[in-house]
């Protein structure tokens, strides 16, 4: 069908970024009033704050009462920096990337730490042959691709009896997708993404298995105080309790609070994953009756139901960037979608954050528009010619 006519329904929320992400239908800032401002994040009040926000984090994701949970600085790419420079070292390392961040920790661990890692990659779209994959090594890889639209399908190719940690990256995924906590023994995340938080702080899940490792082994290379998970040979328990490493914003924990109060709301970390799975299924049912776009992911098993990336595929099109670019631009000038163009280093297309804080109806309302700004740019083109 080729329309120029622009739909009637818009969606109610334009913000499909993938980062940082819709906040919970219905925020307001009203909601944030019992944040203990001007306060330490040390005295009691600030303490008990921190403390709720690891429990209610456990309660939700589920993560097994023997695993650690921390707050740690510099949001996501703090937590997983502070555990490949803390854990990597002791045993062989294998690296898995499928996208830009995914390359990023290979670059860290092959380029900084210097580790003669394994290094196993796969193009956009797709993922490492899981079953390729030596766990007895420290294996380090991405859960959900959220520049890539690529997610690991399941734990299954991850061995129970395996000698190695597993060091996930699960920022876009934690929350969305179930992850099977006796396969992972570092699991990181940020606020910023599924729940639409605020940013700058990061989470740091820690197996007993990962907690034996920090207290055996001390790396070759100087640890800076941010990153450090020990003292005297012990972890410092107190990081996973509430004590923070560095100072905390009492507001966006505030608001990490309200957020998880309202993923109990709505039914835990199941309802949490059928959200996201219907947002994503509207975009698939979109994709699949029309023969001008498609899904990055190759295997629709592996694609994300979070960070749902697609390509044009229009013969008509031969400069993939602008074209892309021009589609985006038209549906931020419109309103009706805001930030969703491919991320820089992946190929031409858009990124339509799917995740739980997104309602159903906004992502359904968005669909026809971008069939409209599709034809729009294609009308443009043939004009052009």
């Amino acid at each position: 069908m080729t329309t120029m006519t622009a739909p009637a329904a818009r969606p109610e929320n334009p913000r499909f970024s993938s980062g940082p992400c819709a906040k919970i239908p219905h925020y307001s800032l009203d909601m944030l009033a019992d944040a203990p401002l001007g306060r330490s994040h040390r005295a009691s009040v600030g303490k008990a704050k921190l403390k709720q926000a690891i429990e209610l984090t456990r309660e939700i994701l589920g993560v097994p009462a023997g695993y650690r949970i921390g707050i740690v600085p510099a949001s996501d790419t703090g937590a997983m920096e502070m555990a490949m420079w803390s854990l990597l070292g002791a045993r062989p390392v294998e690296m898995l990337a499928w996208e830009s961040f995914g390359a990023g920790w290979v670059t860290d661990v092959v380029k900084q730490l210097k580790l003669d890692a394994v290094v196993k990659t796969a193009g956009y779209g797709e993922i490492v042959d899981l079953a390729t994959v030596d766990f007895d090594r420290d294996v380090v890889f991405t859960w959900n691709g959220t520049t890539s639209g690529v997610r690991v399908p399941n734990g299954d190719a991850i061995t129970a009896n395996r000698a190695g940690l597993t060091i996930c990256d699960a920022t876009s995924a934690a929350f969305a997708m179930d992850l099977p906590w006796d396969k992972l023994d570092v699991v990181t995340f940020s606020w910023q993404k599924v729940l639409g938080g605020e940013g700058a702080h990061g989470m740091l899940i820690l197996s007993p298995c990962a907690v034996e490792r920090l207290e055996s082994y001390v790396p070759a290379w100087p640890l800076p105080k941010i990153f450090r998970l020990t003292a005297k040979g012990k972890l410092i328990e107190g990081i996973f309790e509430g004590e923070t490493i560095n100072t905390p914003s009492m507001l966006a924990v505030e608001d990490y609070l309200v957020s998880l109060a309202w993923a109990k709301s709505v039914g835990g970390l199941k309802g949490l994953i059928a959200r996201a799975d219907a947002n994503a299924a509207a975009v698939a049912a979109f994709v699949a009756a029309r023969d001008w776009i498609a899904n990055l992911a190759v295997d629709p098993a592996t694609a994300s139901t979070t960070s749902v990336c697609l390509k044009f595929t229009d013969p008509r099109i031969v400069d993939g960037v602008a074209f892309a670019k021009a589609v985006a631009k038209r549906l931020e000038k419109e309103g009706v979608a805001l930030d969703v163009g491919a991320y820089r280093d992946a190929p031409p297309g858009l990124r339509i954050w799917c995740g739980s804080t997104v309602e159903a109806a906004d992502v359904a309302a968005l669909m026809p528009w971008i069939e409209w700004a599709f034809d729009a740019e294609i009308a443009a083109l043939a004009k052009a010619a």
